[in-house]
């Protein structure tokens, strides 16, 4: 018998020998992507509002993808994790504003689990071909998520909600929030997926035809897609016009001590309603066909307290048509969030009590856990609201006004509920009195300002301390107040019936985009399966 020895590969052996990676190479090779996932987040936060650099998203994004592209899970978790605290850790910092620093960096951790899980989605399908559609309903799934759980979800921070100045707005009509996310970021990954082309093309003289045209129409398409939508976008009446006044009365202090103070909130917004009232009598304004007062304008249950009724009901008989007042009551043993329409003749004539209440903020979930951490947090809330059940229409003088309460405008069916229910204009009374003068208001602003495209109605945005804005169909501020003073806005508003694509569909353009989403982590995963399989081979 022969036995033959095993040559060694030529190829090795005169392939030469590396010098081994030094320690500061190896920190390094680590820092370098890290750093740049925690920048891209912080990029990503400056395109918000009250900036108008939503264009900031698209090189977030792209380096973003640049961060995660050939990752493995644990580092990918890792980098989205990162990328997650640069986002949100500025964005959120106003909910730490009253209250100190745990709550805010307790929201943040819990949150930024969910980009980190999304980063190990994006770096998965980042394989695939065509992968910046792949990872963009990644992230939108991410967004559904967290939109939802835990305690009903937060979809403050969505993608969508920093482009109120973007030209991707139209969008929102078409498929609302998720569609407009969606277009955001994929044209931020195929913006990074032109740039590698294009750096592998100058250094191999070579171009990946049909990668290359993947990755331009990743850009295009987004772009074409919105300048499409525009058509949808109007603030033509269809149903006539009516003549809306927004008061913002504002409150004696910022920060949650308003609440001590809440005789003289209801008064102040009674006292702007007369002087309103004054100078349409003066003929300086022209007479409202109703008021919009904001939430918690009347924190004394006008039902249980007859000197808060009275207050009230001279403020309506003074302007002469239906107030929408703001107010904290307590029926059959329920807190509630309540929004009161009050005739001038009649009082009290209908109510819509807030559906999608705040945690931690009208509520307290783990209330005992709470308790042992810190009885101070606990005390901030001793009796829970209750939610409401029914969406809020009110009939205004012939015109039907949906109410949106404060923290609902961020979440979709809140707001589509309204207008399928017959809406004409939308009203989104809020009070950001405890938040002081962070950005908080700027960026519920925005929301709103998207919500309009999104339904094609009219938006007012009556708050107690500001900023109060009248909002066309089109997302246009046409007027807005100041922060932290008395004053108040009279305009002429076009009311619609229409409904876009985006109110039609719902929910679906989500459903659909989270089953991409799925069918791309589900093939990566078939995909890498089979790759072990063939090593293993």
């Amino acid at each position: 018998m022969t036995v033959t020895a095993t040559s060694v590969d030529e190829s090795d052996a005169v392939r030469p020998r590396t010098a081994p990676e030094s320690r500061a190479a190896r920190w390094l090779r680590r820092l370098v992507p890290a750093a740049a996932a925690a920048l891209s987040g912080v990029l990503l936060y400056v395109s918000f509002p009250p900036r108008t650099l939503w264009w900031l998203a698209l090189p977030a994004f792209a380096v973003f993808g640049w961060v995660l592209r050939g990752r493995g899970w644990k580092a990918a978790l890792g980098l989205g994790y990162l990328f997650g605290l640069g986002f949100l850790l500025p964005l959120l910092v106003w909910t730490g504003v009253e209250v100190g620093p745990g709550p805010w960096l307790a929201l943040v951790a819990i949150e930024a689990i969910f980009v980190a899980l999304v980063g190990v989605g994006v770096a998965a399908v980042a394989k695939l071909p065509g992968w910046p559609l792949w990872a963009a309903a990644v992230w939108v799934a991410g967004e559904a998520a967290r939109a939802r759980v835990p305690f009903d979800g937060f979809p403050w921070g969505k993608i969508a909600f920093g482009q109120a100045d973007g030209v991707f707005l139209p969008l929102a009509a078409v498929g609302g929030t998720p569609v407009l996310g969606f277009a955001v970021v994929l044209c931020g990954f195929g913006l990074y997926d032109v740039v590698r082309l294009g750096l592998d093309a100058r250094r191999t003289r070579a171009v990946r035809r049909g990668a290359a045209v993947v990755a331009l129409l990743s850009v295009a398409v987004p772009v074409v897609g919105a300048l499409a939508a525009r058509p949808l976008v109007s603030d033509r009446a269809q149903d006539g016009t009516t003549t809306v006044a927004v008061v913002q009365g504002n409150v004696p202090r910022a920060g949650l001590d308003f609440n001590s103070q809440r005789r003289a909130v209801l008064d102040y917004h009674a006292r702007e309603t007369e002087r309103l009232a004054a100078e349409v009598e003066a003929g300086k304004v022209a007479k409202p066909d109703f008021v919009l007062w904001p939430e918690n304008s009347s924190d004394i249950d006008p039902f249980a307290n007859p000197d808060a009724y009275a207050v009230i009901d001279g403020a309506a008989k003074a302007i002469g048509v239906p107030i929408s007042v703001g107010g904290v009551v307590e029926r059959d043993g329920k807190l509630l969030n309540e929004q009161i329409l009050w005739d001038p003749q009649k009082g009290p004539v209908d109510t819509y009590d807030k559906r999608q209440i705040q945690p931690f903020g009208e509520y307290l979930p783990l209330r005992p856990l709470l308790d042992m951490i810190n009885k101070n947090w606990t005390s901030m809330v001793r009796q829970d609201f209750s939610r409401g059940s029914e969406p809020g229409v009110f009939d205004m003088d012939g015109a039907t006004v949906g109410l949106v309460t404060c923290y609902e405008a961020a979440f979709d069916w809140t707001v589509r509920s309204e207008v399928t229910d017959g809406a004409q204009m939308i009203s989104v009374p809020s009070n950001n009195a405890t938040f002081d003068r962070s950005e908080m208001t700027y960026q519920q602003l925005a929301m709103s300002r998207v919500r309009a495209v999104e339904h094609s109605r009219t938006v007012a945005v009556p708050v107690t301390s500001g900023v109060s804005a009248i909002i066309l169909p089109d997302g246009t501020i046409t007027q807005r107040t100041g922060m932290f003073v008395a004053d108040s806005l009279v305009q002429e508003v076009p009311l619609r019936s229409s409904l876009t694509p985006a109110t039609r569909l719902g929910i679906l353009p989500e459903i659909a985009l989270v089953l991409v989403a799925a069918g791309g982590i589900g093939w990566a995963v078939a995909a890498g399966a089979r790759r072990r399989r063939a090593g293993d081979v």
